[in-house]
């Protein structure tokens, strides 16, 4: 084998082990970039749940637990996908959770903190799932999306305060 066939089986096998190197990092970064946003479509349903949750409790009083199995579960793919602060979003969704069960158990807490409580609660989970959506769906997706959450929020919002004065009704 001369020097020249020689340079250019090694050139060869160079740029097509690389070649190979660079296809399998696009392939993994693709597959882990759809396991995200899998996972964050799924926390985004789960939100939607709560929120539903959530509108019923400042509507009528009837308190249900709110679910958080998702997003304990797909943190980690969370965390890999979404820049930190759009991570504290949503993990601050999750965190409101205990102003929602302190009203849901104390029946004492004056009225106007029982509204702001949940209120908060209901806000935190209105900007996580916007976020999601944002981020978790196609801008035709998210239209679609939008439109549905938005003719639910339209009535939620009109729902009166002094429902909350209720006691925990069924939580």
């Amino acid at each position: 084998m001369e020097l020249g066939q020689l340079l250019a089986v090694i050139l060869g096998a160079f740029f097509g082990a690389a070649g190979w190197l660079f296809v399998g990092l696009y392939m993994t970064r693709k597959a882990n970039e759809r396991e995200a946003r899998s996972a964050a479509r799924a926390v985004y349903f789960e939100l939607a749940m709560n929120e539903i949750d959530i509108d019923v409790a400042i509507s009528h009083g009837v308190f249900s637990p709110l679910r958080r199995g998702s997003f304990d579960r797909l943190l980690p793919e969370l965390a890999a996908w979404l820049e930190p602060q759009e991570l504290e979003a949503i993990a601050r969704a999750y965190m409101s959770h205990a102003g929602y069960e302190q009203v849901q158990r104390d029946d004492k807490l004056p009225a106007p903190v029982r509204a702001a409580l949940l209120g908060r609660v209901q806000a935190e989970h209105e900007a996580a799932s916007n976020l999601l959506r944002s981020r978790a769906f196609s801008p035709n997706e998210a239209a679609r999306l939008s439109t549905l959450a938005s003719s639910q929020r339209g009535t939620s919002s009109a729902a009166p305060a002094a429902a909350v004065t209720r006691g925990s009704g069924g939580g």
